[in-house]
């Protein structure tokens, strides 16, 4: 086993804190899915300013302003909004909970291999669509995030390199 699945799961059975709490009664689907894209991290990725220790509260989720360079080439966190020509305003909740737990896009094609979509499987039913009800609830951003870019493509922004091991 890796050391760090050790970690992890010492850290889950000494931190249950950490997972995330069932749904309560009393909270709307909206409530419990900013609560699990909180808990989640899609604002780190998905947030301008966040990888610069400034995240930009008055656009939240409306795309990243660094890259995520990696074997397969350069992503940045797209927009997550409901701005029909720069988020996902045309995207059904459907298909947000399509991508979540696959990780394929309305169009067919892939997210990029940085997205955690794998892990986001594992969610239930509504918690899925209480993600999705979330971000159809953010307030519209109007930002194209640059890239995708090939592996060749220099990025002409910040980026952070994935280096597998």
């Amino acid at each position: 086993m890796h050391p760090i699945w050790k970690y992890a799961i010492l850290v889950s059975l000494l931190c249950p804190t950490l997972l995330p709490a069932p749904a309560s009664a009393a909270e709307s689907p909206v409530e419990r899915g900013k609560y699990l894209a909180t808990i989640g991290g899609c604002n780190d990725c998905h947030t301008p300013g966040y990888f610069f220790g400034k995240p930009d509260t008055a656009r939240t989720l409306g795309g990243s302003d660094v890259g995520f360079q990696t074997p397969s080439g350069t992503f940045v966190g797209p927009n997550l909004t409901p701005d029909k020509e720069t988020g996902l305003g045309k995207w059904t909740s459907e298909e947000i909970v399509t991508a979540i737990r696959t990780g394929v896009k309305p169009d067919g094609r892939m997210l990029a291999d940085v997205m955690p979509w794998r892990g986001l499987s594992h969610l239930t039913d509504s918690d899925a669509q209480a993600i999705a009800a979330y971000l159809k609830s953010l307030p519209l951003v109007k930002n194209k995030v640059p890239g995708p870019l090939g592996p060749n493509e220099k990025p002409q922004f910040p980026v952070l390199t994935i280096v597998m091991p």
